[in-house]
């Protein structure tokens, strides 16, 4: 949520930047509700002002023996209005909270003007992409040739875009797991978390998917719940109205979750395989952050996700998200992307934000500064660490083999108790 003080004080610049996003978002009428406001406010203190005025006179009038029975009931009427324009002033506090609910966060003045991904801004390429002396194979294609994937069954259990990992996948799935958690709380120095699957309403609304997002969201409606969309709802919330001490920062959590999303108004965009279901698996982080130090901390959260994808040799890309692909409460994003042969592009493996103070802002999350002890919203990012289900399609297409085998990476195998490939079981 944006600070209803500086769009007060600086609408100019808020409208500018709102405006790099979309064209079509302005604060005008947050600004027309803010003006009564304040108007209605100048008015109810003068009131209440001369009430108390009129208050300390009353006893001195009936103790000279005046009628104050006009007086009275003049009170009496004045305090009617009072109340009419309090209740007229929490009225405008819940239509402005509305507003703000629906504008997203400031894009940081420094990332790229444009309205699509193709405006998106390359960073930095690692690893080498294979050249294959066979035609390459979808990971779909391979992982039922394998017998470790099941789309069909899963369909039938549920419906379309569900998948089913089975024997040695469902054991790489689970490997990938357990070696992303390690890394980032052994290597990288995080808390693990293992949070509900399921928040309620101001979680959601916290960490900015609602009101904006609600039909991606799979909800609960004999408990008000959500399913978590990602890990960074319930991690993120952990200390929602509350305060830390600057002391503890920059503070560090990750969590494996599965992660569900209705994915509306994506029909027809991967449909197939791995990229795009409604449920799948990922490890997140989480940091909370001093605002002085979220964007380099931004520079570590994305180091720590590229790790990963060293580790396991799959060639990447990072890319800095332009102002029209920002994600509606980021002020900056590093997308990271595998290469997937048979895309023969680029697919996006995890995105790294910094939400500034806009998530703390809507869930109430503060810092107490250690100097000072002055209480201010502390800056939030997140970033994925990675999403399991891609890096699994990913390993599959950049390990196969021409038989249809698939070598596992040298990383992964502890965890595959020895396992060097997948083969056809």
């Amino acid at each position: 949520m944006l600070d209803i003080k500086k769009i007060r004080y600086n609408p100019d610049e808020v409208e500018k930047l709102l405006k790099k996003r979309n064209p079509d978002l302005s604060i005008g009428s947050i600004l027309e509700l803010d003006t009564e406001r304040r108007k209605k406010l100048v008015e109810s203190e003068t009131m209440k002002s001369e009430q108390n005025n009129v208050s300390k006179q009353v006893p001195a009038m009936k103790k000279e023996g005046r009628d104050v029975s006009d007086i009275l009931k003049e009170m009496k009427n004045l305090a009617d209005r009072i109340r009419v324009i309090d209740n007229d002033i929490k009225i405008i506090d819940l239509r402005i909270e509305e507003e703000l609910l629906k504008i997203p966060n400031l894009p940081n003045p420094e990332i790229a003007i444009g309205s699509t991904d193709a405006d998106n801004r390359e960073v930095r390429r690692w690893g080498n992409i294979r050249k294959f002396d066979f035609e390459p194979k979808a990971h779909w294609d391979i992982g039922t040739g394998l017998n470790i994937l099941d789309f069909e069954r899963a369909v039938k259990i549920t419906g379309p875009r569900f998948s089913m990992f089975k024997g040695a996948g469902a054991r790489l799935e689970r490997s990938l797991i357990s070696y992303m958690l390690d890394k980032h709380t052994i290597d990288h120095g995080f808390t693990e978390i293992a949070p509900p699957f399921m928040v309620n309403k101001d979680s959601m609304t916290g960490t900015g998917q609602l009101p904006k997002f609600e039909d991606d969201m799979f909800k609960l409606n004999s408990k008000d719940y959500y399913l978590i969309p990602t890990a960074e709802v319930p991690v993120t919330n952990i200390f929602r109205d509350e305060v830390l001490d600057e002391t503890r920062l920059p503070l560090y959590m990750t969590a494996y979750t599965p992660c569900f999303r209705a994915e509306a108004g994506s029909a027809g965009r991967d449909t197939r395989g791995l990229i795009r279901n409604h449920q799948f698996d990922k490890v997140e982080m989480v940091m909370y952050s001093t605002p002085e130090d979220s964007y380099s901390q931004l520079e570590i959260l994305t180091g720590f996700a590229e790790e990963i994808l060293k580790e396991l040799n799959l060639p990447y890309r990072v890319v800095e998200l332009c102002t029209g692909d920002l994600g509606f409460s980021s002020a900056k994003t590093y997308d990271l992307e595998v290469w997937m042969p048979s895309y023969n592009r680029y697919v996006e493996i995890s995105s790294c934000s910094n939400f500034e103070g806009f998530q703390a802002r809507r869930a109430n999350i503060r810092y107490r500064r250690s100097d000072n002890k002055k209480v201010e919203y502390i800056h939030t990012l997140n970033g994925s660490g990675l999403a399991v289900g891609r890096t699994f399609a990913a390993i599959l297409e950049n390990y196969q083999e021409e038989d249809g085998i698939v070598t596992i990476p040298e990383v992964l195998r502890p965890y595959m108790k020895g396992m060097e490939k997948i083969t056809f079981i």
